[in-house]
C-alpha cells in the first residue's frame, strides 16, 4: 500500500490498529500545541472501539477509512462547530471528484453522506473547553465505508466497493484533506454562510417531509432550512422549530 501524499500542512500519524482514532487525537491534543500542532491527522486501517455520535458503536474493519484531525481553531467554540459542515462539504466533493458516472452524492443533517441514498460516512466532532470561550482544541473524526459497510445498521448503509467504485481508502484520504484545506480557507474568508448554502444545495431532502427523533420525541414537518448556527429548521405547519440535534428520517431511510 502507497503512502498517502498530502498538502504540507497536515502532519500524518499513521497506525495499524488503534481503539479510536478520535480517542487518540485526544490523548495527543491535551499534550499541547507545541508538540500536537493544529492539522495533525490521525489514520488507522483498522479501530477497535470505533465510535458514532451519541455513543454508538461505528463498525471499524480494516479496509475503510478512520481519520480524525486535531484542530486549534482561535474562534468561540459556537463558531467551531461549523466546522462538521466544512467537513461534510469536503467529503462530498471528495467523493464526487472520485466518483464514477451515475452516482448520487449528498450530504445529510446533521453529520451524514449519502451515496445513492444509503450512508456511506459520518463526522464526529468533539471539543475541549479551554477557561475562555475559545476551545482548546477539537477533534473531528471520520469514517467512511470504502470496502466493507455493516448490513444490520439503523440506517441503509453502504460502501464505495459496493457501489462499484474502484477508491481505496487513501484516494478519498487524500481528496479529503485537499477539499478540507480549500473549504477551510472560503470559511475563515467568508464565513458560514457560504458554507451553509453550499451545503444545502448538496444536501438531503430540503423541502421534503421528515421525522426527527429528538430526547425521546419524534417530531414530523418539512425540512425548510438549517439556519446561522446549523440547526435544523423544521416547518410544522407555518410554525417553525429549530432543531440542534437529532436523527433524521426521510421516507424509508
Amino acid at each position: 500500500m502507497r503512502e498517502p501524499k498530502l498538502p504540507s500542512v497536515y502532519k500524518l500519524i499513521a497506525l495499524n490498529t488503534v481503539d479510536s482514532t478520535n480517542a487518540e487525537a485526544k490523548r495527543l491534543a491535551v499534550r499541547g500545541e507545541d508538540e500536537t500542532a493544529d492539522g495533525t491527522i490521525v489514520w488507522a486501517k483498522e479501530q477497535t472501539a470505533g465510535r458514532g455520535r451519541r455513543g454508538r458503536t461505528w463498525s471499524s474493519p480494516k479496509g475503510n477509512l478512520y481519520c480524525s484531525l486535531i484542530l486549534r481553531p482561535d474562534v468561540p467554540a459556537s463558531v467551531a462547530a461549523q466546522l462538521s459542515f466544512v467537513a461534510g462539504l469536503a467529503i462530498h466533493d471528495a467523493l464526487c471528484l472520485l466518483s464514477e458516472p451515475g452516482h448520487e452524492v449528498l450530504v445529510k443533517w446533521p453529520n451524514d453522506i449519502l451515496v445513492n441514498g444509503k450512508k456511506v460516512a459520518g463526522i464526529l466532532l468533539e471539543a475541549e473547553q479551554s477557561s475562555g470561550d475559545v476551545p482548546a482544541w477539537l477533534i473531528l473524526g471520520l469514517g467512511l465505508n470504502v470496502a466493507v459497510h455493516p448490513e444490520d445498521a439503523e440506517f441503509p448503509a453502504t460502501s464505495l466497493r459496493f457501489e462499484g467504485w474502484p477508491s481505496t481508502e487513501i484516494d478519498v484520504l487524500e481528496a479529503y484533506c485537499r477539499y478540507f484545506l480549500s473549504w477551510t480557507s472560503r470559511w475563515l474568508d467568508k464565513g458560514f454562510e457560504q458554507v451553509r448554502k453550499n451545503w444545502l444545495w448538496r444536501c438531503k431532502g430540503q423541502g421534503e417531509h421528515m421525522e426527527v427523533r429528538v430526547a425521546g420525541e419524534t417530531l414530523t414537518g418539512v425540512f425548510a432550512d438549517i439556519d446561522d448556527n446549523g440547526a435544523l429548521v423544521l416547518d410544522q405547519d407555518g410554525h417553525q422549530r429549530i432543531i440542534s440535534a437529532g436523527d433524521v428520517y426521510f421516507g424509508g431511510s
